[in-house]
Parts: structure tokens; sequence; C-alpha cells
């Protein structure tokens, strides 16, 4: 069976947490690899065409959500174009005590839930 794709979207405030998140897919020998297009210097249209082509070549995309998250304009673009490229989209909670009161527009129709392994194993058996 090939592995599936997803592609990682966060704040890169969080990097942090996309680094553990990583980590924790490799302890349990998943099926998956994650993809993610940090973005190390100033926006452009390249590299928004780069991260559009491989979000279209993931199986889905696995958002990392904190209150950074309504102001990190890279991860706003991503789930957006998820959304248009029609790519299955699942939201985890970044923090469990950090949970923001709203979110940007960009999530509107995207499942949060709280980053738990059976969750996230659950829904990549989806895809």
């Amino acid at each position: 069976m090939a592995k599936k794709r997803v592609f990682i979207s966060f704040a890169m405030e969080d990097k942090n947490l996309r680094d553990l998140l990583v980590g924790q897919a490799k302890n349990e020998k998943s099926s998956f690899e994650f993809v993610d297009m940090s973005v190390k210097k100033p926006w452009d249209s390249a590299w928004k065409t780069n991260c559009r082509t491989r979000i279209k070549g993931c199986d889905g995309v696995l958002v990392i959500v904190t209150s950074n998250s309504k102001k990190a304009d890279g991860q706003l673009w991503e789930v957006k174009c998820a959304k248009e490229e029609k790519i299955p989209t699942r939201g985890i909670w970044g923090y469990t005590n950090d949970h923001p009161a709203s979110l940007p527009s960009e999530f509107d129709g995207v499942r949060v839930v709280n980053w738990t392994w059976d969750n996230i194993a659950n829904w990549l058996d989806t895809l």
C-alpha cells in the first residue's frame, strides 16, 4: 500500500508543534508522510504556485490550530487553497488550553478536533 501524503499547515510561531507531530508520526510507524512548505523568506508568487502544487499532490491537509493561526497569512492561504482544491482538511488544536473563541473565515467548514493520535489516525483512515 502506498503511503498517504499529508500536508501540514501551521503558523510559523508553532513550528515546534509541527516538529512534535512529525516525531509522533515516526514513533507510531505511520503509513503516511508529511509535507510542509514553511515560509522561510518573504512571500512571492512562486511560493504560492509551488505550495498549491504540493497541496494538490497530497491526500489531505492537517492544520495545527492555535491562537497564532488568525494572524498567520501563510497558514490561512494554505487552508483556503486546500478548500479550493477540494483536498480533505482537518484541524487539530495545538494546545488543550488554547482554543480561540473564533477562527477566520478560511476555517469555515474545517472540523477542528483535539490532538490525539486516535483522532488523527481515524481521519487519515478516511482519506
